[in-house]
């Protein structure tokens, strides 16, 4: 029995330390950024992308409050995604020349308030484990930004509407938590990996596929959340 606790331990604690492999991947990502390497940086932030996908479900699976209570994976997980989701995310946008003079100091104040307030909502989660609001997923906005290079003011406008969206009652999903739909949204957020990857990979070639694939899955990830609002499920018919 002794020995059964300790493996539940140990296995709830190398939950955490997949978990904290987020923060190496920030730190890759930002040196990358710093060095102006666009592409490389969002290898990095894909491949957090992708552990903060996989550790919650192994985080409920193997119950880490209750085995490894020492280390708050909450917590834990709101420091890294803010720094994979938003603050890096908003460094390299600042630094990329999509935005001349004060239109880039503009975009990174909205982007980085507006986020840490959001990150602090203890509102935030909706019934159905959505998010009420943007729930801040600047690198998923920004890679479609790099890739498709639109107009300085779409993207004022892109930030701005989202940034107040955080503080409205419209739903986001969560592709993996949000039950309704999700037979569709989880392989489109997988999809959504596996493009933005791709994208950063050939370097945002505006020919490539990738980019196409990429607007379409964020487009759906956007706006899944509202349209379930706005469309009643079967059971509430």
């Amino acid at each position: 029995m002794e020995n059964q606790a300790s493996k539940e331990r140990f296995t709830a604690l190398l939950v955490h330390f997949f978990t904290a492999t987020g923060a190496v991947f920030a730190m890759l990502a930002m040196l990358a950024a710093a060095d102006e390497k666009w592409s490389l940086m969002f290898l990095w932030l894909v491949v957090a992308f992708a552990v903060d996908g996989i550790d919650g479900p192994l985080a409920r699976h193997f119950d880490v409050k209750k085995n490894a209570p020492r280390f708050d994976g909450n917590l834990l997980d709101l420091i890294i995604d803010y720094l994979t989701y938003v603050f890096i995310p908003a460094f390299a946008l600042f630094k990329s020349g999509l935005l001349p003079g004060w239109t880039g100091w503009f975009v990174i104040i909205i982007i980085t308030f507006s986020s840490a307030m959001y990150f602090c909502d203890g509102n935030m989660k909706t019934k159905d484990n959505s998010f009420q609001g943007f729930p801040g997923c600047w690198n998923m906005v920004i890679l479609v930004l790099f890739a498709i290079k639109p107009s300085f003011w779409l993207i004022i406008a892109i930030v701005a509407i989202l940034a107040l969206s955080m503080f409205l009652q419209i739903k986001f999903i969560h592709p993996v938590r949000t039950v309704r739909w999700r037979i569709i949204s989880l392989p489109i957020a997988l999809l959504w990996t596996g493009f933005g990857a791709w994208a950063a990979w050939v370097n945002f070639d505006p020919d490539s596929l990738a980019i196409y694939g990429l607007i379409f899955c964020s487009l759906y990830l956007i706006l899944a959340g509202a349209l379930q609002q706005v469309l009643p499920s079967v059971k509430d018919r």
